[in-house]
């Protein structure tokens, strides 16, 4: 089953070929942080089709109850945009104090209707992965996420391939992953970059027994990044169920240069790890 569910996976970016246009997607996520900023998921549901698929940490969730609802103070946020696929991926950090948030919302848009048909979010606060909104905003803001000039972008397949690699290689030690150097991860608020700046890698050690599943895409050449949210079995030692996650990968040059997590804990706080790491792996602190 696991099998079949990755090769679902892999052949999803490539086989699928739905074209809508950049303004129309750029348009969709710049709703989108309005209506969260205002809190007024009404501005969403104006935009989408009748039947529009809503989910927060892949379960079944009412968007007009859910994270839209609340009106959150946006310190950072950051868009992708896939107009192959026409998926969209908004990278949300909320430092208020009185709740601080690290949010991932992935959108599906009907070429046909131009409607949103799904939004997946996955929204971390407070007891999930390493949590730390402060650091994630911290570090974030070091970084350096320019558009990629057109002579200088990777194809959609190099890109995508990148990202498959690194989770490929959770499955098969042999896989080669096209580490850069440098290369910085952020995870939670935990980060690899400050190390040496000049020779930082993310290769830090990964298991080998782990098929990651489920892999849905949004692949965007100007920023040379792909987003993958995926089941990640082993996550949540509290819970049976691949836990909740997407990776954010920029790619340079055919190199991982940054790779951004979210992660939800459904079973326990801290994923029922107590600070020991992901099973088979070092942790990143």
């Amino acid at each position: 089953m696991l099998s079949s569910l990755l090769i679902a996976g892999l052949g999803l970016a490539t086989t699928v070929s739905s074209s809508c246009t950049l303004p129309l997607l750029k348009s969709t996520t710049f709703s989108l942080l309005a209506a969260q900023s205002k809190g007024s998921s009404s501005t969403i549901t104006a935009l989408s089709s009748p039947n529009i698929v809503y989910t927060e940490q892949f379960n079944p969730a009412s968007i007009t109850t859910g994270i839209l609802s609340k009106g959150l103070n946006i310190r950072h946020s950051r868009s992708f945009h896939d107009p192959v696929l026409c998926t969209t991926f908004t990278e949300i950090i909320v430092t208020d104090p009185s709740h601080p948030y690290v949010i991932g919302t992935r959108m599906e848009v009907d070429p046909g209707t131009e409607k949103i048909s799904k939004i997946e979010s996955l929204v971390s606060d407070e007891g999930d992965w390493l949590f730390n909104a402060t650091g994630y905003a911290y570090y974030n803001s070091l970084e350096k996420w320019e558009v990629i000039p057109e002579s200088e972008r990777d194809s959609r397949e190099t890109i995508q391939a990148a990202g498959d690699a690194y989770f490929n290689r959770f499955a098969n030690a042999s896989f080669l992953v096209p580490w850069g150097t440098p290369c910085a991860r952020l995870e939670g608020g935990a980060y690899t970059g400050g190390r040496n700046l000049s020779a930082n890698t993310c290769d830090l050690g990964l298991p080998s027994t782990i098929k990651v599943v489920d892999r849905r895409y949004v692949v965007d050449q100007e920023m040379g990044s792909v987003v993958i949210y995926v089941g990640f079995p082993g996550l949540d030692r509290a819970s049976p169920e691949p836990g909740p996650d997407s990776h954010l990968f920029r790619v340079e040059k055919g190199k991982l240069r940054y790779i951004h997590t979210i992660s939800t804990c459904e079973g326990h706080p801290g994923c029922g790890l107590d600070g020991t790491g992901i099973p088979g792996r070092k942790m990143l602190l």
